[in-house]
Protein backbone atom coordinates (compact mmCIF):
# COMPACT_ATOMS: atom_id res chain seq x y z
CA UNK A 1 0.00 0.00 0.00
CA UNK A 2 2.95 2.54 0.08
CA UNK A 3 1.91 3.43 -3.36
CA UNK A 4 -1.35 5.16 -2.53
CA UNK A 5 -0.82 8.73 -3.30
CA UNK A 6 -2.94 9.64 -0.25
CA UNK A 7 -2.34 9.52 3.21
CA UNK A 8 -4.04 6.18 5.17
CA UNK A 9 -3.96 5.09 8.44
CA UNK A 10 -5.83 2.91 10.70
CA UNK A 11 -6.68 2.26 14.05
CA UNK A 12 -8.51 -0.44 16.20
CA UNK A 13 -11.42 -0.43 18.25
CA UNK A 14 -9.48 1.89 20.88
CA UNK A 15 -7.93 3.90 18.64
CA UNK A 16 -4.28 2.75 18.63
CA UNK A 17 -2.77 3.09 14.95
CA UNK A 18 -1.93 -0.19 13.17
CA UNK A 19 -1.35 0.60 9.87
CA UNK A 20 0.56 3.99 8.63
CA UNK A 21 1.71 4.36 4.67
CA UNK A 22 4.30 6.17 3.31
CA UNK A 23 1.69 9.27 2.04
CA UNK A 24 1.01 9.51 5.63
CA UNK A 25 4.38 10.13 6.37
CA UNK A 26 5.72 12.54 3.60
CA UNK A 27 2.29 14.55 4.09
CA UNK A 28 2.59 14.92 8.11
CA UNK A 29 6.52 14.58 8.40
CA UNK A 30 5.63 12.22 11.25
CA UNK A 31 7.62 8.80 10.44
CA UNK A 32 5.79 5.25 10.91
CA UNK A 33 7.87 4.29 13.69
CA UNK A 34 6.71 7.63 15.30
CA UNK A 35 3.29 7.45 14.73
CA UNK A 36 2.39 3.00 15.03
CA UNK A 37 0.98 2.19 18.55
CA UNK A 38 0.11 5.64 19.64
CA UNK A 39 -3.30 6.67 20.02
CA UNK A 40 -5.10 9.29 17.45
CA UNK A 41 -6.53 10.67 20.93
CA UNK A 42 -2.76 11.30 21.17
CA UNK A 43 -3.83 14.42 18.77
CA UNK A 44 -0.50 13.85 16.77
CA UNK A 45 -2.29 15.32 14.03
CA UNK A 46 -4.20 18.19 15.66
CA UNK A 47 -6.81 18.00 13.43
CA UNK A 48 -8.60 21.68 13.66
CA UNK A 49 -11.74 22.79 11.62
CA UNK A 50 -11.65 25.93 10.32
CA UNK A 51 -13.02 27.17 13.32
CA UNK A 52 -10.33 26.40 15.36
CA UNK A 53 -12.16 23.59 16.99
CA UNK A 54 -9.73 20.48 17.55
CA UNK A 55 -11.63 17.49 16.79
CA UNK A 56 -9.39 15.09 17.63
CA UNK A 57 -10.49 16.02 21.63
CA UNK A 58 -14.12 17.22 20.31
CA UNK A 59 -16.08 15.33 17.64
CA UNK A 60 -13.30 13.18 16.09
CA UNK A 61 -14.75 11.33 12.81
CA UNK A 62 -12.89 7.50 13.33
CA UNK A 63 -14.24 7.61 17.25
CA UNK A 64 -17.52 8.07 15.91
CA UNK A 65 -17.18 5.57 13.22
CA UNK A 66 -15.79 3.00 15.38
CA UNK A 67 -18.93 3.54 17.52
CA UNK A 68 -21.31 3.29 15.05
CA UNK A 69 -19.73 2.21 11.69
CA UNK A 70 -21.36 5.03 9.61
CA UNK A 71 -18.52 6.60 6.64
CA UNK A 72 -17.65 10.32 7.73
CA UNK A 73 -16.21 12.81 5.95
CA UNK A 74 -14.76 16.27 7.16
CA UNK A 75 -12.39 19.41 5.70
CA UNK A 76 -9.98 20.13 8.37
CA UNK A 77 -6.57 21.48 8.95
CA UNK A 78 -3.78 19.18 9.72
CA UNK A 79 -0.78 19.56 11.71
CA UNK A 80 2.77 18.98 10.28
CA UNK A 81 5.31 17.85 11.75
CA UNK A 82 7.30 20.91 10.64
CA UNK A 83 4.37 23.26 12.31
CA UNK A 84 2.17 24.55 9.68
CA UNK A 85 -1.18 23.18 8.68
CA UNK A 86 -2.25 21.72 5.60
CA UNK A 87 -5.82 22.02 4.61
CA UNK A 88 -7.29 18.23 3.83
CA UNK A 89 -10.43 16.32 3.59
CA UNK A 90 -10.01 13.53 5.79
CA UNK A 91 -12.19 10.78 5.26
CA UNK A 92 -13.33 7.67 8.04
CA UNK A 93 -14.99 4.47 7.45
CA UNK A 94 -15.08 1.32 9.96
CA UNK A 95 -13.22 -1.71 9.52
CA UNK A 96 -14.84 -5.17 9.87
CA UNK A 97 -14.19 -8.81 10.29
CA UNK A 98 -15.77 -11.70 8.78
CA UNK A 99 -18.80 -11.79 11.10
CA UNK A 100 -19.03 -8.02 9.88
CA UNK A 101 -18.16 -6.97 13.60
CA UNK A 102 -16.39 -3.65 13.72
CA UNK A 103 -12.81 -4.36 14.19
CA UNK A 104 -11.14 -0.60 13.85
CA UNK A 105 -11.54 2.24 10.98
CA UNK A 106 -9.35 3.69 8.31
CA UNK A 107 -9.12 7.44 7.74
CA UNK A 108 -7.58 8.60 3.95
CA UNK A 109 -7.07 12.22 3.97
CA UNK A 110 -5.90 14.47 1.12
CA UNK A 111 -5.26 17.55 -0.30
CA UNK A 112 -8.27 19.64 -0.09
CA UNK A 113 -7.64 20.70 -3.69
CA UNK A 114 -8.02 17.53 -5.29
CA UNK A 115 -11.06 15.79 -3.73
CA UNK A 116 -11.29 12.68 -6.53
CA UNK A 117 -8.31 11.57 -5.02
CA UNK A 118 -9.86 10.06 -2.38
CA UNK A 119 -12.09 7.94 -4.67
CA UNK A 120 -9.58 6.69 -6.82
CA UNK A 121 -7.64 5.84 -4.01
CA UNK A 122 -10.25 4.01 -1.93
CA UNK A 123 -10.72 2.01 -5.73
CA UNK A 124 -7.03 0.85 -4.60
CA UNK A 125 -7.78 0.10 -1.43
CA UNK A 126 -10.28 -2.58 -2.73
CA UNK A 127 -7.48 -4.72 -3.84
CA UNK A 128 -5.86 -4.25 0.09
CA UNK A 129 -8.28 -4.53 2.80
CA UNK A 130 -11.61 -4.49 1.29
CA UNK A 131 -11.10 -6.94 -1.38
CA UNK A 132 -12.85 -10.53 -1.76
CA UNK A 133 -10.32 -13.11 -1.56
CA UNK A 134 -10.72 -15.21 -4.30
CA UNK A 135 -11.66 -12.70 -6.92
CA UNK A 136 -9.68 -9.70 -5.54
CA UNK A 137 -12.95 -7.80 -6.61
CA UNK A 138 -14.44 -5.04 -3.89
CA UNK A 139 -16.14 -7.19 -1.21
CA UNK A 140 -19.22 -5.81 0.89
CA UNK A 141 -17.63 -3.78 3.08
CA UNK A 142 -16.54 -2.00 -0.06
CA UNK A 143 -19.72 -1.59 -1.65
CA UNK A 144 -21.28 -0.07 1.39
CA UNK A 145 -18.51 3.01 1.50
CA UNK A 146 -18.85 3.03 -2.38
CA UNK A 147 -22.65 3.55 -2.56
CA UNK A 148 -22.54 5.77 0.57
CA UNK A 149 -19.95 7.89 -1.25
CA UNK A 150 -22.48 7.93 -4.50
CA UNK A 151 -25.49 9.04 -2.85
CA UNK A 152 -23.22 12.04 -0.89
CA UNK A 153 -22.25 13.19 -4.32
CA UNK A 154 -25.94 13.29 -5.74
CA UNK A 155 -26.48 15.19 -2.24
CA UNK A 156 -23.64 17.58 -3.51
CA UNK A 157 -25.42 18.09 -7.10
CA UNK A 158 -23.75 14.86 -8.83
CA UNK A 159 -25.37 12.94 -11.47
CA UNK A 160 -27.29 9.99 -10.68
CA UNK A 161 -25.19 6.44 -11.05
CA UNK A 162 -26.44 2.96 -12.07
CA UNK A 163 -26.09 -0.32 -9.68
CA UNK A 164 -25.89 -3.37 -12.21
CA UNK A 165 -26.38 -7.21 -10.99
CA UNK A 166 -25.02 -9.87 -12.98
CA UNK A 167 -25.36 -13.44 -12.52
CA UNK A 168 -23.51 -16.28 -14.15
CA UNK A 169 -26.21 -18.60 -15.76
CA UNK A 170 -25.92 -22.18 -14.46
CA UNK A 171 -23.69 -21.37 -12.01
CA UNK A 172 -24.48 -24.61 -10.00
CA UNK A 173 -24.19 -26.92 -13.53
CA UNK A 174 -20.57 -25.54 -13.91
CA UNK A 175 -19.92 -26.85 -9.88
CA UNK A 176 -21.34 -30.19 -10.61
CA UNK A 177 -20.44 -31.53 -14.23
CA UNK A 178 -16.68 -29.88 -13.83
CA UNK A 179 -15.79 -29.43 -10.37
CA UNK A 180 -15.19 -26.44 -7.41
CA UNK A 181 -11.63 -26.01 -9.00
CA UNK A 182 -12.92 -25.11 -12.53
CA UNK A 183 -15.96 -23.33 -10.72
CA UNK A 184 -13.64 -20.95 -8.63
CA UNK A 185 -11.45 -20.17 -11.92
CA UNK A 186 -15.07 -19.39 -13.74
CA UNK A 187 -15.39 -16.92 -11.10
CA UNK A 188 -12.02 -15.65 -11.15
CA UNK A 189 -12.63 -14.80 -15.23
CA UNK A 190 -15.63 -13.24 -14.93
CA UNK A 191 -14.36 -10.94 -12.33
CA UNK A 192 -11.77 -10.21 -14.49
CA UNK A 193 -13.74 -9.32 -17.36
CA UNK A 194 -16.21 -7.44 -14.93
CA UNK A 195 -13.04 -5.39 -14.23
CA UNK A 196 -11.98 -4.77 -18.06
CA UNK A 197 -15.30 -3.64 -18.18
CA UNK A 198 -15.84 -0.50 -15.91
CA UNK A 199 -14.05 2.55 -15.72
CA UNK A 200 -11.30 3.88 -12.96
CA UNK A 201 -14.12 5.02 -11.02
CA UNK A 202 -16.70 2.07 -11.56
CA UNK A 203 -16.42 -0.02 -8.60
CA UNK A 204 -16.81 -3.62 -9.23
CA UNK A 205 -18.11 -6.10 -6.34
CA UNK A 206 -18.64 -9.89 -5.43
CA UNK A 207 -22.44 -9.93 -3.80
CA UNK A 208 -21.88 -13.22 -3.27
CA UNK A 209 -21.95 -16.83 -4.71
CA UNK A 210 -21.79 -16.02 -8.76
CA UNK A 211 -23.36 -12.64 -7.94
CA UNK A 212 -21.64 -9.45 -9.28
CA UNK A 213 -22.29 -5.95 -8.42
CA UNK A 214 -21.51 -2.99 -10.51
CA UNK A 215 -21.83 0.78 -9.11
CA UNK A 216 -21.29 3.46 -11.68
CA UNK A 217 -21.36 6.97 -11.46
CA UNK A 218 -22.67 9.50 -14.23
CA UNK A 219 -24.49 7.05 -16.69
CA UNK A 220 -27.04 9.37 -17.40
CA UNK A 221 -29.21 7.41 -19.92
CA UNK A 222 -26.61 4.73 -20.23
CA UNK A 223 -27.93 2.16 -17.95
CA UNK A 224 -28.79 -0.31 -21.59
CA UNK A 225 -25.39 0.08 -23.09
CA UNK A 226 -23.03 -0.75 -20.02
CA UNK A 227 -25.39 -3.45 -19.17
CA UNK A 228 -24.93 -4.85 -22.58
CA UNK A 229 -21.08 -4.37 -22.32
CA UNK A 230 -20.95 -5.98 -19.78
CA UNK A 231 -22.97 -8.92 -20.60
CA UNK A 232 -21.50 -9.64 -24.33
CA UNK A 233 -17.47 -9.06 -22.75
CA UNK A 234 -18.39 -12.08 -20.44
CA UNK A 235 -20.04 -13.87 -23.25
CA UNK A 236 -16.92 -13.46 -25.49
CA UNK A 237 -14.71 -14.87 -22.79
CA UNK A 238 -13.41 -18.45 -21.64
CA UNK A 239 -11.91 -20.95 -19.29
CA UNK A 240 -9.67 -23.36 -21.00
CA UNK A 241 -9.56 -26.78 -19.34
CA UNK A 242 -7.42 -29.46 -19.02
CA UNK A 243 -8.35 -31.32 -21.79
CA UNK A 244 -7.84 -28.98 -23.87
CA UNK A 245 -11.48 -28.13 -24.15
CA UNK A 246 -13.10 -24.55 -23.61
CA UNK A 247 -15.28 -23.49 -21.00
CA UNK A 248 -18.21 -20.75 -22.51
CA UNK A 249 -20.18 -18.75 -19.47
CA UNK A 250 -22.75 -16.08 -19.79
CA UNK A 251 -24.02 -14.04 -17.43
CA UNK A 252 -28.00 -12.20 -17.10
CA UNK A 253 -27.93 -8.52 -16.08
CA UNK A 254 -30.62 -6.55 -13.86
CA UNK A 255 -30.05 -3.05 -13.52
CA UNK A 256 -31.44 0.25 -11.77
CA UNK A 257 -30.59 3.73 -11.42
CA UNK A 258 -30.46 5.96 -8.19
CA UNK A 259 -33.19 7.98 -7.05
CA UNK A 260 -33.00 10.56 -4.78
CA UNK A 261 -34.47 9.35 -1.57
CA UNK A 262 -33.02 5.50 -2.25
CA UNK A 263 -30.90 3.04 -0.19
CA UNK A 264 -28.40 0.49 -1.31
CA UNK A 265 -31.11 -1.91 -0.08
CA UNK A 266 -33.64 -0.34 -2.23
CA UNK A 267 -31.48 0.09 -5.47
CA UNK A 268 -30.19 -3.54 -4.78
CA UNK A 269 -33.60 -4.98 -4.61
CA UNK A 270 -34.75 -3.04 -7.75
CA UNK A 271 -31.31 -4.40 -10.15
CA UNK A 272 -32.21 -7.63 -8.32
CA UNK A 273 -36.17 -7.69 -9.96
CA UNK A 274 -34.75 -6.53 -13.33
CA UNK A 275 -31.81 -9.96 -12.91
CA UNK A 276 -34.64 -11.62 -11.81
CA UNK A 277 -36.62 -11.03 -15.18
CA UNK A 278 -33.88 -11.31 -17.58
CA UNK A 279 -33.14 -14.94 -15.66
CA UNK A 280 -36.96 -15.75 -16.58
CA UNK A 281 -36.64 -14.43 -20.29
CA UNK A 282 -34.00 -16.63 -21.31
CA UNK A 283 -30.52 -15.61 -19.51
CA UNK A 284 -27.52 -14.25 -20.91
CA UNK A 285 -29.89 -10.88 -21.62
CA UNK A 286 -30.32 -7.56 -19.41
CA UNK A 287 -33.28 -5.91 -18.39
CA UNK A 288 -32.56 -2.11 -16.79
CA UNK A 289 -34.80 0.65 -15.76
CA UNK A 290 -34.89 3.05 -13.12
Amino acid sequence: MSRLDSGVYFVDRLRKITFWNSATEKMTGYSKERALGTSCSDNLLRHVTPDGVQICLHGCPLAATVSDGLVREADVYMHHSNGHRVPITVWAAPLTDETDTIIGAIEIFSDRRDRSVLLSELERLRHEVLADPLTGLGNRRFLDIMVEARFRAMEEGAESFGLFMADIDHFKLVNDEYGHVVGDRVLAMVASTLSSAVRPLDAAVRWGGEEFILVCPNVSDALGSIAERVRMMVEQSWVELEDGRTLSITVSVGAAKAAKGDSLETLVKRADARLYEAKNSGRNRCVVGD
